[in-house]
């Protein structure tokens, strides 16, 4: 693999920057249902830090999953060219990434509102800890969908200072909907983890038992996003883009098959990153506007 120079540009390989696009359309989301409240105000102050927050978090938990996952990095051939182990980026300097953007997320939310700053360890307890999860329980792929369903209703807290339902159905939407996608990801490492005991559901079970896992996951995602349709009273427009979601949902399970993941990164990475920021999108719309 080829040395990459530029400083700014192997921190964002590292923490796969374009990732973003899985749950920070879904923070915006959670940011407008609070301003749709008639009490708040749109404020782009307060956009600006609920982004960096977004940004800060996920730093800390890519660069921590890096770290912790080394080792298993270095012997694994389809990750033994990350920015750690092929040595771009050293140890220090990655454990140095992390606790900066760590302390930069808890700073970032104090500046919000005190519900934001008390909480913010919980968060980073949640996202960091995944990362150790694979180790112990095939239920890891449930603790990134709960790390990434913070977005939403984080954004939420973040303007109101306070919990509703409506954001916790769009966090579970996230939950359930990134650990399904998670599932069909992790089946490119099925036999590494039972050879390196690491666990997860496609190792445990099987990739063609794990792809049924992740089709009922995605099935609960489906359900969920009828239910904050119906509970937001929601217009034509959120319904168009919970159709566009959901159609991109049955997609991937349509070009993944358990003999064949040639289009695992299409599924993974290009679907839903298209699937998340479409959605998103149609449902901001629809808040911001009324349209019944």
């Amino acid at each position: 693999m080829m040395k990459i120079n530029n400083p700014i540009s192997k921190y964002f390989s590292l923490v796969k920057f374009s990732h973003t696009v899985f749950a920070m359309p879904f923070a915006m989301i959670g940011f407008a249902l609070g301003i749709s409240k008639g009490d708040y105000n749109f404020s782009l102050k307060l956009l600006l830090l609920i982004i960096l927050c977004m940004v800060f978090a996920r730093n800390s938990a890519m660069g921590f999953n890096r770290l912790a996952d080394r080792k298993f990095d270095a012997l694994n051939p389809r990750t033994k060219s990350r920015e750690i182990p092929s040595g771009i980026i050293s140890t220090g300097a990655a454990t140095a990434f992390v606790i900066i953007n760590a302390c930069l997320f808890i700073l970032t939310t104090y500046f919000i509102n005190s519900l934001a700053f008390w909480l913010s360890p919980v968060a980073l307890l949640v996202i960091l800890g995944y990362s150790l999860t694979k180790r112990i329980t095939a239920l890891c792929h449930l603790v990134l969908g709960l790390g990434l369903s913070l977005a939403p209703i984080g954004a939420y807290i973040s303007v109101t200072g306070k919990f509703d339902l409506l954001p916790v159905i769009y966090s579970f939407i996230v939950l359930t909907w990134s650990s399904g996608f998670d599932i069909i990801y992790a089946l490119q490492d099925d036999d590494f983890d039972r050879s390196a005991n690491l666990y997860s559901i496609p190792s445990l079970i099987g990739r063609k038992n794990a792809l049924l896992v992740s089709s009922g996951l995605h099935l609960l995602t489906f359900i969920l996003a009828v239910s904050a349709g119906i509970t937001g009273d929601s217009g034509y427009l959120f319904w168009t883009g919970a159709a566009i979601f959901s159609a991109l949902l049955l997609y991937q399970h349509l070009i993944v098959k358990h003999n064949d993941l040639s289009r695992v990164t299409l599924a993974f990475g290009t679907t839903n990153g298209f699937g998340s920021i479409i959605f998103a999108s149609f449902v901001i719309i629809d808040i911001v506007l009324g349209l019944k």
